[in-house]
């Protein structure tokens, strides 16, 4: 039977003996994969045949030998997204390498799909080597429009998304990183309009210096953020610190202007926003002691770094990961009409002004709905998808990367 879930390492074809697990949906929904390939057009007789594949197919491939562009046109390239990972970040799983990793790369494609009419083909590496991936989607690349980075870990995931961006001519995105930070912004912008605060009236402490961490950090900058310190777990990130890795002595020197050391709880005194993205948890007298009216976004799933009945104490607004509570910080409401977006212009990248535009965009979508249980749509607003999508578009048309 289809729904017939049983311990995987007692399963009768692996050769293991054990007893069976109760039944979890979970199982059952993942069974034989959730995505397969379906064709867009016919093929009842020879006709359709003769079009779709040889002799017809012949006259396409003439035209783009002759004409590459014509690609975009004549196959679905310009419409398919490379969901590409190592396994090394899975979720709060780590490093569980490509297969385990499957499940989640597939799931990635099929909310590119839903939430974005965006069509992406899971790619999992058998190599952590940075040069072997960079190398491998290089070559990868004829076939897609877009490549997104998905789940591999920092500070690798920085250099591999770098020396990509330099070689391919098409949009490369680590959602980790980005996808994140976009959501993130649109959530901070309403949440400081909620209060009648700017951007550049807050002091942001970031919990985490990974991939999320320290894209956040940056984005937030270029968006106009007053101040942010980033603490990885010996503390702040400062200039003062002689163990950094050359990421964060970047980072150093990019934030933290109010110049503080020592411990995250330390840093939180007085802070305006706490934006958790590592796990852990913050200790309620570090919550107190943060400024009035502050937020508190605490995004470690399936744990907040502070649990929402603790932050909602003293915070004017909060924000989780997870969606059984309000203001869901999801990487759904933002990567899935970012490519569709630089898709449809044929972008020949993502820039920090399009990113700007799907948060705005995002953060417009409340309009009057604005309330501090509701700074940031629900992935399942049908309103998101369209307006982040216009308003990539039009920015990367702005910036001069749209190539139609």
């Amino acid at each position: 039977m289809a729904a017939e879930i049983v311990n995987p390492r007692s399963d009768s074809s692996t050769g293991h003996e054990g007893a069976e697990e109760p039944f979890d949906p979970a199982f059952a929904l993942h069974r034989g994969g959730k995505m397969a390939v379906q064709a867009t057009v016919p093929v009842r007789d020879k006709d359709d045949l003769s079009l779709a594949y040889t002799p017809g197919v012949a006259k396409v491939c003439t035209a783009i030998a002759e004409q590459p562009e014509l690609v975009n046109d004549y196959t679905w390239k310009s419409n398919v997204v490379a969901v590409v990972t190592d396994g090394t970040a899975v979720l709060g799983l780590g490093d569980i390498g490509p297969e385990a990793s499957l499940p989640v790369m597939e799931g990635k494609a099929i909310l590119f799909k839903q939430f974005g009419g965006v069509d992406a083909v899971p790619i999992a590496l058998a190599t952590t080597d940075a040069d072997e991936i960079v190398e491998t989607v290089v070559r990868l690349a004829p076939s897609f429009g877009g490549v997104n980075l998905e789940d591999i870990s920092a500070p690798r995931c920085f250099e591999i998304e770098r020396k990509l961006q330099e070689r391919l001519d098409i949009p490369v995105f680590h959602d980790d990183q980005h996808g994140t930070a976009v959501v993130t912004l649109a959530a901070l912008r309403n949440a400081a309009k909620l209060t009648g605060r700017t951007l550049g009236e807050l002091r942001a402490v970031i919990s985490g210096a990974g991939a999320a961490g320290v894209a956040i950090a940056k984005f937030l900058l270029e968006a106009g953020l007053g101040d942010v310190a980033v603490a990885d777990r010996k503390g702040i990130v400062s200039r003062d610190r002689d163990d950094l890795t050359p990421v964060k002595r970047e980072l150093a020197e990019l934030t933290n202007k109010a110049g503080l050391s020592g411990s995250l709880e330390a840093a939180l005194a007085g802070a305006d926003v706490f934006i958790g993205v590592s796990g852990g948890t913050v200790p309620e007298p570090a919550v107190a002691s943060m400024a009035p009216n502050s937020f508190v976004f605490a995004m470690a799933n399936p744990n907040p770094e502070v649990h929402p009945d603790i932050a909602h104490k003293y915070a004017a607004v909060v924000a989780t990961g997870r969606s059984d509570y309000p203001n869901q910080i999801n990487n759904v409401l933002a990567f899935p009409g970012i490519f569709a977006g630089a898709l449809q212009v044929r972008a020949s990248r993502i820039t920090e002004g399009m990113k700007i535009a799907a948060a705005e965009a995002l953060a417009n979508v409340v309009g009057d709905e604005l309330s501090a249980d509701f700074v940031i749509p629900s992935p399942f607003d049908e309103r998101v998808a369209p307006a982040v999508t216009a308003a990539v578009a039009a920015a990367a048309r702005a910036e001069g990367v749209a190539r139609r």
